[in-house]
Parts: C-alpha cells; sequence; structure tokens
C-alpha cells in the first residue's frame, strides 16, 4: 500500500512541478484561441474549463486506462513505475504539446501538424495512419461493451444487436455538434469513471485487501517480458498516440491557452491515477498477478471489471461497472470516428458546417468500422496497441521538432525528445518481437531496438545544432 500511496504523491508532484516545466517551455499567451476565432457551432465551439477538461478526460480515457493497466497489471507491481513516470514525461507531455501546438494551428489534426513542421510526405503517412488507428480505436471500443450489454439483455439482442445500436448512435455523436451530445454526456460519464475509481480504492483500502509493494520482478504469468510488451500493453494510463488524435478536438474548444495545463496535462494524470487505482485493484482482488490473468484470458476485459466491481463494492458497484464499461468504451469510439472525420474533413477540403459533407465522410467510415468489429477482439487490441505506441512516438518527434523551430533555447526540445527516443525503441522492438509482428528472437530485437532509437536521438541533435547554427548566423548578419 505504501508504494500505492507514493505513486499517487509522485503523480501530484509531477503535475505541479513538471507540468509548469512543460507550460514554461510552450508559453501560452493571451491569443484569441480558434474556439472564438474559427467558432462555426459544430465543431468549434467555446468550452468552459471544467467541462473541456472532463470532455478531454473521457476522450483519452474510456475504459482505457482499466483495459489496459489490468492486462499491464499481470506484470507484477513493475507496472506502477510506468504508469508513473510514462505519464509524467510521456504521457502528459504528448497530450499537452499536441493540443497545444494544435490550438496554436487552428484546431489543426496530427496529421496536418505533421506536414507543416516535417513535410508532405510525412503528412500523408501520418494521415493514413491516423486514419487506421482511429478505425481500429472505434471498433475496439464497440465490441466489448456490445459483448457485455448482450449477457444483460434478452436473446435477440446478441452482440450483433447491440453492435447495431452503437454505431447509430456513433452516427449521430459524428454528425451532431460537439456542445449537443459530447458536451453533455461526457461530463456525466468522466464522473462515473472517476466515482469508480474512487470506489475501487476505497474498497482496497478499507476492504482488506494486499497490494504488493514495487518491485522490478517479472510475475507474467505467460512470461511474456516487461521490455517491451508492458510498455505497450498498458497503452492509456501512461501514454497513448490516440490521444494525440484527440487533443486536437478540445484544441478546437477552449477558452484560452493558459488552461491547456490543466485540461491536457491534467487529463492524462487523472487518467494515470485511475489507471494506477485498477492495477492495484486487480491484483489485489484476485490475490496474484496469476489469478488475474486466468481470469482475463477466460472472461475477458469487461466481465473481470464487473467482478472486481461487484466483489469489492457490492450491488452498487455493479452498477457502476456496468455503466462504465458500456459508456466508456463507447464514448472513445464515437470521438475516435468524429476525429477521423476532420482528418479527411483536411484532406479533401471539405466544409463541416454542411451536414451533408459530414454524411459523406461517416457514413462509409462507419461501415468499415461495422466489418472489422468481426475481427477478435484480442487481435484487434495487439494491434490498437503497438499503433498507439508508434503514433505516440511520432507525436513526440513531431513536438520536438515545433519546439527546434520556434524555441529560441533549443535544449527546452528535450522535454519531448527524450520520451520520443524511449518510445522509439518500445515501438520497434515490439514490432519485432510479436506474434503479430516479426517474431524475432530478442536477442536482436533489443540491440536492433536500442540502435534504431539511437539513430533517431542523433538525427535529433544534428537538426538542433543545424538550427542553432543558423540562428547564430542569422543573430551575426544583423549585427
Amino acid at each position: 500500500m505504501i508504494s500505492l500511496i507514493c505513486s499517487f504523491t509522485v503523480l501530484l508532484l509531477g503535475y505541479f512541478l513538471y507540468g509548469r516545466l512543460a507550460a514554461k517551455v510552450i508559453e501560452p499567451d493571451d491569443r484569441i484561441t480558434p474556439a472564438f476565432a474559427k467558432e462555426d457551432g459544430v465543431d468549434f465551439v467555446p468550452m468552459k474549463t471544467w467541462k473541456a477538461y472532463l470532455v478531454q478526460l473521457l476522450n483519452i480515457a474510456g475504459t482505457g486506462p482499466i483495459f489496459g493497466a489490468l492486462m499491464g497489471a499481470c506484470f507484477g507491481p513493475v507496472v506502477f513505475l510506468w504508469i508513473v513516470f510514462g505519464a509524467i514525461l510521456g504521457g502528459g507531455i504528448h497530450d499537452f504539446m499536441i493540443g497545444m501546438i494544435s490550438e496554436r494551428h487552428d484546431g489543426a489534426s496530427i496529421a496536418e501538424l505533421s506536414g507543416i513542421y516535417m513535410g508532405k510526405t510525412v503528412k500523408w503517412i501520418m494521415r493514413i495512419f491516423s486514419v487506421l488507428l482511429l478505425l481500429l480505436t472505434g471498433t475496439v471500443f464497440v465490441t466489448s461493451p456490445a459483448a457485455l450489454l448482450s449477457t444483460l439483455t434478452p436473446n435477440f439482442m446478441n452482440t450483433t444487436a447491440w453492435i447495431i445500436v452503437i454505431l447509430f448512435y456513433y452516427v449521430l455523436a459524428t454528425l451532431l455538434p460537439i456542445d449537443k451530445i459530447i458536451g453533455r454526456l461526457y461530463p456525466v460519464f468522466a464522473v462515473v469513471l472517476i466515482l469508480m475509481a474512487v470506489g475501487i480504492l476505497g474498497g482496497v483500502i478499507f476492504g482488506g485487501y494486499t497490494v504488493p509493494e514495487i518491485n522490478f520482478e517479472n510475475l507474467h504469468p505467460d512470461g511474456l517480458p516487461v521490455w517491451p510488451y508492458m510498455f505497450v500493453t498498458v497503452a492509456c494510463g501512461a501514454i497513448s498516440g490516440f490521444h494525440a488524435t484527440q487533443s486536437p478536438l478540445v484544441a478546437k474548444c477552449i477558452t484560452s491557452e493558459k488552461v491547456g495545463r490543466k485540461v491536457f496535462y491534467g487529463a492524462m494524470l487523472s487518467e494515470s491515477i485511475i489507471a494506477l487505482v485498477w492495477a492495484a485493484g486487480g491484483v489485489a482482488f484476485y490475490g496474484a498477478t496469476g489469478g488475474l490473468f486466468e481470469a482475463l484470458s477466460e472472461h475477458g476485459q469487461s466481465s473481470v471489471v464487473y467482478d472486481i466491481s461487484h466483489g469489492i463494492l457490492g450491488t452498487a458497484g455493479g452498477i457502476l461497472a456496468i455503466v462504465g464499461v458500456v459508456a466508456c468504451p463507447i464514448t472513445s469510439g464515437d470521438t475516435a470516428f468524429r476525429s477521423a472525420r476532420l482528418i479527411l474533413a483536411e484532406i479533401f477540403h471539405m466544409d463541416q458546417q454542411k451536414l451533408k459533407n459530414r454524411l459523406i465522410i461517416s457514413l462509409p467510415l462507419l461501415g468499415l468500422g461495422a466489418l472489422l468489429t468481426q475481427l477478435d477482439f484480442n487481435v484487434l487490441w495487439r494491434y490498437f496497441s503497438w499503433s498507439n505506441q508508434t503514433l505516440a512516438m511520432a507525436a513526440l518527434w513531431l513536438a520536438t521538432v515545433y519546439l527546434l523551430r520556434t524555441r529560441e533555447h533549443k535544449i527546452a526540445s528535450l522535454i519531448t525528445a527524450v520520451p520520443a527516443t524511449f518510445m522509439t525503441a518500445v515501438s520497434l522492438t515490439y514490432i519485432m518481437m510479436a506474434k503479430e509482428g516479426f517474431g524475432i528472437d530478442q536477442d536482436i530485437a533489443y540491440p536492433v531496438g536500442i540502435i534504431f532509437a539511437l539513430l533517431h536521438f542523433i538525427g535529433y541533435m544534428r537538426l538542433e545544432h543545424k538550427l542553432q547554427k543558423e540562428s547564430l548566423d542569422i543573430t551575426e548578419h544583423k549585427v
């Protein structure tokens, strides 16, 4: 329990200290935000700070910090370290930087931002990669709530029937103005997500459960190595590239740059607190990583969430769990499709104030999502997790280039370059080793992944040196 308390404390300190450093690097000012400059009543809508924070939290969270944390907890309490430091040094910086850079470019998507700072080729790669990730995300967060709902309703409402119902909701949430459904429902469900975490934490503390203390031992029953599998499995609870597609949604709605740290960095660290609770609660409830792993393998994530909630909190916990594992993934899925719509609208230069244009983009997207629901959930999750972390890597390198090109003191770019290098090693090593990747032995994958990451960092240092020299040359010329 001491490790858990220390983890919460470090996260809070991270927000007030490291988050403040991040804000100092980005230098928020009093410029007019896109919410006012481009207000259209559909996607650009001014939103109060508390509401923007809750919408951002549910945008990026859903059941991500629950499912990912439970699967990550199978590695043992070492997962606490990754959730805490991954969020402070990586995830929070990632979300904050992309949100603020997007806000400074009229709410542009991660793909368009990549084109501005890294060239047309990168822009098209990011366009394709982002849309594919968003399709995977939307699909992943359709199948799990549909499967749970089918077990609670009459036989005629099977999983397929619920998938159709959820997809119909997605049509509405994707098409309608952001303040009509998302702005009204998300704050409510964000509170439910928080209440679930508070309830589980209280139940663990006062229910006599034992939370293991942090150690570096790999306790995964299936023998998966901590590096790089744990860093990919946890995903949303520590750092997630999906957030790079979601922060621009809220960047279109914040009313001042000065609330960016609260909305973007704050929401990410809040998500990590939720992930910590569920990682601790999963191991505490089942008594060991073996019991948790077996339950996840046999019954799936949604059932395990229900069992933990009902077991620790009784009937009230069961009700919260049902609401949480149904509503929270759905609210990640709908913004995934909404983000995909906006990226495609940027590509084809289609005005999204017109309902017809929104329909032309949204309906084919949702049709593809419906087809993908026929694939195995576990396979989808593995591809989602890897593409998630790969996009996080790309987003951090984008933020690094932005800082190099816009900040007078280039050393500030280390705040993004270091986690970008780390995630580069994670992403390549994972896809080389994983079954759904190349299945290469770790003796080869480990050094190749590290060398690949170091080459990226060397490239960063060369660019930093080049831009610094250009800056000095311009200064000398002026003199």
